[in-house]
């Protein structure tokens, strides 16, 4: 499984956001701009192959399923006889049969196809059944006009009501083909034209070839059923044309919005109260990355704008190995805010957990350190994170190294300075997730501090090497309770492996009061760094393990219902 620097798209990386206002607005300072690019050239071309092809697949099923039928039925007997089908005709319907098969099972397969593979596959799908109906549709004429020569002269009436009821029938099922085609396969303008032309004059050319070589037809079909099927034409190709036009314009606008600046967006991967994630890659360097956006109408509320300056201001700041990179920041025209920052291919620490359980001690004290790296770094510039919990930190492979902390999303960090410029949490506002929060954060006057962070972190080191949080309840409200005044089980109770030494370190960050703590998260780097287990997992192990990717079962949903959002 692939992860970018952030992804919120489970209810436990969902955060608490009571009351936030700001005075700082992002509308007043000079940021970057950047336009949107047009797509076109490869990028549009890939993706109309995988467009295409989808498609492809269920016109070839639409298209078989029918076929498979009637030769089902006769093969069975059910069908007292087929107008039209000569022997030739037969003969050709099951190669039309075996080819639609064939090119069935060739969508559906693994295999790569190009474009012009995929456009001779639809020149099949399409083509073939065409020139079926035409010597079919020839057939039935023929056989009307037969009927002519024989049989008594009053049912010359009704005669004639059957080859008008055959010519309607025509112009019906050569209309819903090209509508079909017009409205269901992407093409250019020029090139459906052509294609769709062809299709809507093969009928009126089968009636013109059959009038000419039937005479008798002639006092049925002409004029007045002739040009009713000329008029049911051009009306079904003028509206396949137009829809097809009109469908090729939103399908290039469509792509030309996930553009943006610089980066061409792929896939989205995340969204939350921040915003939205995708997976993106730079046009020139062909780099991937994560991008973060705030659309226009997120971009309205100045809170989310502020705490979007903060994040990418926060992390911008940072260059510790440990810590998410940011690459690029601005803003696009049409107002939407965004910043670009590493892609992290790997698991979040709770996808780790949640798939293979508790993880071994010396893993997890492994991680634990390089997180505390990020964090001496983050508190000696001033900044505090506020919503340190495993969703947010990523176990990823960097430069053929496994097992790579790194902690994301510092979208509710704070520093000393920032909180002395703006206030955007006001008197009674909290925002993080309740699972992992100190306890003095619940309180009123409650400011998060470095001491709060090495709270969070104790309450993490609680989940890796334990299975659940230190505290869980069915509502965030209790699970706040919980963290204030109830006293977490000790860890060794739950995992008896665990040594007692790193039993104690956890126990002591989830200390009630601050000063009970570690005094900083060197100390407790420290700390960590004296387990008996502390250098014990190596690259062989990580790289083992990343290699088999154990499933198991995930939380309890009452873990899952108590990280719900309060809004």
């Amino acid at each position: 499984m692939e992860r970018a620097a952030e992804d919120s798209r489970s209810l436990p990386d969902e955060t608490i956001d009571l009351l936030v206002e700001s005075s700082s607005s992002l509308t007043d300072i000079e940021r970057p701009r950047v336009e949107l690019v047009a797509g076109s050239g490869p990028e549009l071309a890939t993706e109309v192959v995988g467009l295409l092809r989808a498609r492809l697949r269920v016109a070839a099923i639409v298209f078989l399923a029918p076929m498979v039928y009637f030769t089902l039925r006769r093969w069975l007997g059910w069908s007292a006889g087929e107008g039209g089908y000569n022997d030739i005709l037969i003969a050709y319907r099951y190669f039309v049969l075996l080819v639609f098969v064939l090119v069935t099972a060739a969508l559906w397969s693994p295999i790569s196809l190009s474009l012009s593979e995929l456009r001779a596959i639809e020149l099949a799908l399409f083509g073939l059944p065409c020139v079926l109906m035409v010597f079919l549709h020839h057939a039935l004429l023929q056989e009307a006009a037969a009927k002519f020569q024989i049989g008594p002269p009053e049912l010359t009436a009704a005669r004639e009501d059957h080859v008008r009821l055959v010519l309607r029938t025509l112009a019906l099922m050569w209309f819903a083909v090209v509508l079909i085609y017009g409205t269901f396969i992407p093409t250019s303008l020029r090139r459906g034209a052509a294609v769709m032309g062809a299709m809507a004059l093969a009928p009126l050319a089968v009636v013109a070839w059959a009038l000419v070589e039937f005479p008798t037809l002639r006092h049925s079909v002409f004029p007045d059923e002739f040009l009713t099927m000329v008029a049911t034409m051009a009306v079904g190709y003028a509206t396949a044309l137009y829809g097809s036009y009109k469908i090729g314009i939103l399908r290039r606008e469509a792509f030309e919005a996930r553009q943006l600046g610089q980066y061409r967006l792929t896939e989205r991967i995340g969204a939350g109260g921040m915003g939205e994630v995708f997976l993106a890659e730079h046009q020139m360097l062909k780099r991937p990355c994560a991008i973060k956006l705030i659309r226009p109408g997120q971009a309205a509320d100045t809170r989310s704008l502020a705490r979007f300056e903060r994040e990418v201001r926060a992390i911008a700041r940072l260059s510790h190995w440990n810590s998410v990179e940011i690459f690029d920041y601005g803003r696009a025209d049409d107002g939407t805010f965004y910043y670009a920052m590493e892609y992290l291919p790997g698991l979040s620490l709770q996808e780790v957990v949640e798939r293979q359980g508790p993880l071994q001690p010396e893993r997890a004290v492994h991680l634990l350190r390089q997180v505390c790296g990020a964090l001496i770094e983050a508190h000696a510039a001033g900044i505090v994170h506020r919503d340190i919990k495993p969703s947010n930190i990523i176990a990823s492979q960097r430069g053929g190294v496994y097992d790579v902390a790194k902690l994301v999303d510092f979208g509710l960090a704070t520093s000393a300075e920032e909180s002395r410029e703006i206030k955007l949490t006001q008197e009674g506002a909290i925002a993080g997730s309740p699972l992992y929060m100190a306890p003095e954060r619940f309180l009123e006057d409650g400011e998060p501090s470095p001491s709060s962070d090495i709270y969070s972190l104790g309450a993490v080191a609680y989940y890796l090497i334990t299975g659940q949080p230190p505290f869980r309840g069915e509502t965030p409200v209790k699970v706040m309770i919980a963290h204030a005044r109830e006293l977490a089980v000790p860890p060794r109770q739950l995992n008896p492996n665990l040594e007692e030494a790193l039993e104690r370190i956890v126990l002591r960050c989830l200390a009630k009061e601050p000063d009970q703590r570690f005094a900083d998260v060197r100390e407790l780097e420290s700390a960590l760094g004296a387990c008996r287990c502390a250098n014990r997992w190596s690259q062989e192990l990580a790289a083992r393990w990343w290699t088999t990717r154990p499933e198991s079962p995930t939380l309890d949903t009452s873990d899952r219902l108590a990280e719900a959002t309060i809004a």
